[in-house]
């Protein structure tokens, strides 16, 4: 792996520019600073200012840009819904494998103590300097410059989210409660599509017995059978006589 410590101030922030695939021009000492681990100002008098406010910025802005993308795409989701998509989004796991699918670990302006001990690599440093960049790319662009780095880096995520991949499947749980109270398996058909091939909106409708039960729309087949599932639930719920 490439020692960022080989890299050159300008260097340094060209690449991280190139891997986020957004310039900030003008602003390149708070990218900088989005790099800088706490551990290398300590051992640096010219170190520079370190991440950590920017990271506690960063923290604010990434929920805010995630929750806008979560209600878009869920519209009729409850506040409890959206919070527990958005903790499967942004934690420190997640934020680390957008971090590593970036490449940031390279970049990272570590002490040698972190260098030694593999902070490039961790979970808890990776995050926070993913974190910290967001802040600064708020700082120079505005929350418009960052939905489009978290559409272009989270856009996955989402997408896994949507399609009950991350740990929330709504087709599973349909499946159990329906079985348990109506002794039969939901069916899923598509109904209609829209939209050029390239961005398509599927609509599915789920059967239960003979009886549509829910129908729902998404950007790929998975995510409108998870949503029609998710409303086939509440209706379940809400007709469940032991309730």
């Amino acid at each position: 792996m490439e020692n960022g410590e080989k890299l050159t101030s300008e260097e340094r922030v060209e690449k991280l520019e190139a891997k986020l695939g957004t310039s900030i021009s003008g602003e390149r000492s708070l990218m900088l600073a989005a790099l800088t681990h706490k551990s290398y100002v300590n051992e640096h008098r010219d170190g520079g200012a370190h991440n950590e406010r920017l990271e506690f910025l960063g923290d604010a802005v990434v929920d805010l840009a995630i929750s806008h993308r979560l209600m878009e795409r869920f519209p009729r989701a409850t506040e409890g819904e959206l919070s527990k998509l958005r903790a499967l989004l942004v934690n420190e796991d997640s934020l680390a494998r957008v971090a590593r699918a970036a490449g940031l670990g390279e970049l990272l302006l570590l002490g040698r103590g972190e260098e030694m001990t593999g902070g490039r690599e961790k979970s808890s440093v990776l995050a926070d300097a993913l974190e910290a960049v967001i802040g600064a790319v708020y700082l120079a662009g505005g929350l418009p410059r960052v939905m489009e780095l978290v559409d272009r880096h989270f856009g996955e995520a989402l997408a896994g989210v949507a399609e009950g991949r991350n740990g929330l499947d709504h087709k599973t749980l349909l499946q159990e409660g329906a079985q348990e109270r109506l002794r039969m398996s939901p069916r899923y058909r598509v109904v209609a599509e829209s939209g050029p091939d390239h961005d398509k909106t599927f609509e599915v409708e789920v059967l239960l017995g003979e009886e549509p039960y829910a129908r729902a729309s998404g950007k790929s087949k998975k995510e409108a059978e998870q949503q029609a599932a998710r409303l086939a639930l509440q209706r379940l719920a809400e007709n469940d006589p032991a309730k």
